[in-house]
């Protein structure tokens, strides 16, 4: 068995990890096993095919890194000896472009950027004394991806297995200003408990990410169906098992009535998301509205969840006066969008993805859970917000038999 760690988003662990099970469990794989968490990252282990198959499936996995080597080391020179020992060319050929990255915790080594070169140095090295030609690098989209990872005593050096990060799903041609990142989004969707054929609005939709993400989980589209990966380069690479992997997704019914719906104030973010569902092929109707996201009504007479990523800055000013300071404008729009959620959202659950940690107290909310994630390096949280009848009041009450849990009035 080779042994693997899947890198996500900071937070989403616990989800990755649930959803390797998942595709254990719906693969029918027998060798595919998960293992420890650590901050940023899953270790599974299991056979060749099971990285082919993360790779198609995860939603949440950032990369499949395969585990070459581990040793403790005390200098560069016995990172360099590690590399230098491993059969690099039963992986790959001198045809193929290399980068290296390196991440660190802990560790005593001054100069990681020298520490990369001498990983870079060993690879090339170990190709240079065997076949006296060394492999090319190619920072920007090379064939093979090598990381190393160094600890305050353990050095671990990876082959990647995905090649682009996987959040890249191959169908995403426009975006709009920092557009969520789909693994995120997939996260997002399964911390918040959403099953496809419950209704799903996103009052502020964008590009479309998180739209896109439970569309194609719906219409059971693999988000690693329409992309190419770095195990496809490699010489031990079964084309037949792969495709074997890939003929065994059957697609699902298209539902007969809408569950998936979206809506944004940017009529160009409308046409963008209309035009990146396409792309993604998807084959059934997502209802899209131009609208600002104050004056949404519920999109269904039955309750769903109501999951969004709000804007920020320029976008919540849209239509806003210019000379406002952006903080009161956005208080303005957030006390706004809580009467809307008060009023015409009884009986939904709002999850509410944000860097912005004051948004309760602008909505004059309080949650009844918020979990922490980081978008990249950004520190975020996502709050959850049960709306319940009884909203439309100013006297901070709580309605009559709310729970302390349940979102009510500050």
């Amino acid at each position: 068995m080779t042994s693997y760690f899947c890198p996500c988003p900071r937070g989403m662990e616990q989800a990755l990890a649930d959803e390797l099970a998942e595709i254990a469990h719906t693969t029918g794989s027998t060798t595919l096993k998960v293992h420890n968490q650590v901050p940023g990252g899953v270790h599974c282990s299991g056979a060749m095919f099971d990285a082919y198959r993360i790779n198609l499936h995860s939603r949440i996995a950032s990369r499949v890194l395969m585990r070459i080597a581990n040793r403790t080391y005390a200098n560069e020179n016995d990172i360099y000896d590690l590399v230098l020992e491993q059969p690099w060319e039963n992986w790959f050929t001198l045809d193929e472009t290399i980068r290296v990255d390196i991440t660190a915790i802990k560790s005593p080594l001054t100069s990681l950027e020298f520490t990369t070169l001498k990983i870079k140095d060993a690879v090339c090295d170990r190709f240079r004394d065997r076949f006296g030609k060394r492999p090319s690098v190619d920072t920007r989209e090379p064939d093979m991806r090598i990381f190393g990872f160094l600890d305050q005593r353990n050095f671990t050096i990876y082959l990647d297995t995905s090649g682009e990060a996987l959040f890249k799903r191959g169908w995403r041609e426009e975006t709009g200003d920092a557009p969520l990142r789909e693994n995120l989004a997939a996260g997002i969707l399964r911390v918040a408990g959403w099953k496809p054929g419950v209704p799903l609005f996103d009052p502020m939709c964008g590009s479309g990410t998180i739209l896109i993400e439970a569309a194609q989980m719906v219409q059971g589209i693999p988000p690693g169906a329409r992309r190419r990966f770095a195990f496809e380069k490699f010489r031990n690479f079964d084309a037949k098992a792969w495709q074997e992997i890939k003929s065994a997704v059957k697609p699902n019914p298209l539902p007969a009535e809408p569950t998936i719906f979206g809506s944004d104030i940017s009529g160009d973010m409308v046409a963008m998301t209309r035009h990146n569902l396409r792309a993604a092929g998807i084959l059934f109707e997502v209802p899209l509205k131009q609208i600002e996201a104050q004056q949404v009504q519920a999109p269904t007479s039955t309750p769903g969840l109501l999951v969004t990523n709000p804007p920020y800055g320029e976008r919540i000013g849209v239509r806003g006066d210019s000379t406002i300071p952006q903080d009161e404008m956005a208080v303005g729009f957030y006390q706004q969008l809580s009467s809307t959620l008060k009023q015409r959202f009884a009986g939904w659950t709002v999850y509410l993805f944000t860097a912005d940690l004051g948004v309760p107290k602008m909505l004059r909310l309080k949650e009844s859970r918020k979990t922490p994630f980081f978008n990249g390096a950004l520190e975020c949280r996502l709050f959850r917000f049960d709306m319940v009848a009884g909203f439309n009041r100013r006297d901070g009450a709580k309605p009559d038999g709310a729970k302390p849990d349940q979102a009510t009035p500050r």
